[in-house]
């Protein structure tokens, strides 16, 4: 039904920005994209009628490698960036964006990969009686993440470059509200670049790289929020989940995770009760536990304070029947110090979304 790329809201995305850069090096750019609308759900078919188009534009701090993470991860920009996506049809709307965002870059720096994540803001959400045939939006206020994989040439004529390429654009409120059966856009991109300073990078030097290794630890995580199944007015209720895991760092980015979770969500107890009265072909008594329980395995990616996870679970604990067994988790966790941390995640069963979470935890 929906298909998030990852959807993660902007504060947690700003949260690996705290401290200022060690050189004030800059740059601006400015891109027009233009595409299509996929067609990951039939129930939005009415809404593609025309190319989405609009601007994306960023402002990047540079980096050249003053700290560790810099170094390993070829010294990537950060920043900040705007969206405008227009969809040329009345009923959707048109979205505006911010963002978060990292460029990584590969193939002697020609080759620029964006990941930003953040908030849209719906023009014409879905209204029950002016705009029921918006499914797809909710809410005026989304959760959006941008991927950009553009050919990227800087300082091509002083300090103007130019880069092309394809871009990704989703937008969907990860069931905080219903209906959410969100967008995904997939088009191509070609804009300028402008370099503030106009000084050449002085990268230092990565060095050798030397072994890293660390003990067993264990986490332990409450995450909270509000979400709503896919009845339309069957309303917002509020969820938490208990987790524990042992992971295990493999290198100094990344780590392996095993781990427990116990969730309690609200929201099943009304769709417990709604199938049992209206659906006695589904066998649903309206005595069923509305909680699950699930064992999951995961990796973290780290990034300087900021790290990225995905992990995949199995519910073993599972008295009624929601959206399958099987279910995954994508998201950021920024760590305040070596034990205590922040976390934002989605969770979701294949392609449908369940719930955006936010999240406080310890690693012992």
């Amino acid at each position: 039904m929906r298909l998030p790329l990852t959807v993660l809201l902007l504060s947690c995305a700003f949260l690996g920005w705290g401290q200022k850069p060690y050189q004030n090096k800059y740059s601006v750019d400015a891109a027009y994209f233009q595409g299509s609308i996929l067609l990951h759900n039939t129930d939005i078919s009415h809404l593609i009628t025309k190319h989405p188009s609009g601007f994306i534009g960023s402002f990047n701090w540079k980096t050249e490698g003053q700290k560790e993470w810099q170094r390993v991860y070829n010294y990537p920009d950060y920043g900040l960036t705007v969206a405008y996506h227009r969809s040329h049809n009345a009923t959707l709307g048109d979205v505006y964006g911010l963002y978060g965002h990292y460029n990584f870059y590969f193939f002697n720096r020609n080759l620029q990969f964006k990941v930003a994540q953040g908030i849209g803001y719906a023009t014409n959400p879905f209204d029950k009686v002016e705009n029921f045939r918006n499914v797809a939006y909710g809410s005026d206020i989304t959760a959006s993440t941008l991927l950009q994989l553009q050919y990227h040439k800087p300082r091509l004529w002083g300090r103007l470059g130019v880069k092309a390429g394809m871009s990704v654009l989703h937008f969907s409120n990860a069931s905080f509200k219903a209906p959410n059966t969100s967008t995904n856009t997939l088009g191509w991109s070609i804009g300028l670049e402008y370099d503030l300073q106009g000084d050449e990078l002085e990268y230092i030097p990565r060095g050798e790289r030397l072994p890293y290794s660390e003990p067993i630890a264990f986490n332990l995580s409450l995450r909270f929020g509000v979400n709503e199944s896919d009845v339309v007015g069957s309303g917002q209720y509020g969820f938490w989940e208990i987790s524990a895991n042992a992971d295990k760092r493999v290198s100094r980015v990344s780590a392996l995770q095993f781990g427990a979770d116990v969730f309690f969500s609200h929201f099943l107890k009304e769709l417990i009760y709604y199938q049992s009265v209206s659906f006695p072909e589904k066998d649903v008594t309206g005595d069923e536990d509305y909680k699950r329980v699930g064992l999951y395995v995961g990796h973290e990616l780290f990034i300087n304070r900021l790290s990225v996870l995905a992990q995949i679970g199995y519910y073993v604990y599972y008295p009624f029947d929601f959206e399958g067994r099987v279910y995954n988790r994508i998201g950021l966790k920024y760590y305040w110090n070596d034990r205590f941390f922040n976390a934002l995640t989605l969770k979701s069963h294949s392609a449908n979304a369940e719930s955006v979470a936010l999240g406080i935890g310890v690693r012992l």
